[in-house]
């Protein structure tokens, strides 16, 4: 099987239990799945670039590399939550809480470098 293959429906699957899992974020795995499909099969890439509920944010960013609001929005709930969550009920200090926070800030920066709408005409 082609490894790209492999990405792609591993990396649809995640983003499927994210768009049902609130604490998931689905958007992130979508975008990987796109990127393994155009190199390991058009088909499936055309499917994802088709579908009725994950298409139209694939497509803005294909075209526009726009991340909707509420994407944004709902990656920086998940991670808040998260980071709460290694705060309360995993770390013991402040080390394993500081690098979490740190990676998930320049995630978060990377995120809002993009707009979150199309560009007008």
């Amino acid at each position: 099987m082609d490894i790209y293959l492999a990405v792609g429906w591993v990396a649809a699957a995640t983003g499927a239990i994210g768009f049902v899992l609130p604490v998931l974020p689905s958007t992130v795995f979508f975008l990987i799945a796109l990127w393994a499909f155009s190199r390991g099969s058009p088909r499936f890439e055309r499917w994802l670039l088709n579908h009725r509920l994950f298409g139209p944010t694939l497509q803005a960013w294909r075209r526009h590399r726009v991340i909707p609001a509420k994407a944004k929005i709902l990656a920086v709930t998940c991670m808040s939550v998260s980071l709460l969550f290694i705060i309360f009920f995993v770390a013991d200090g402040w080390l394993l809480p500081a690098a979490v926070a740190l990676t998930m800030a320049l995630g978060i920066a990377c995120i809002f470098r993009y707009p979150s709408m199309v560009p007008t005409a």
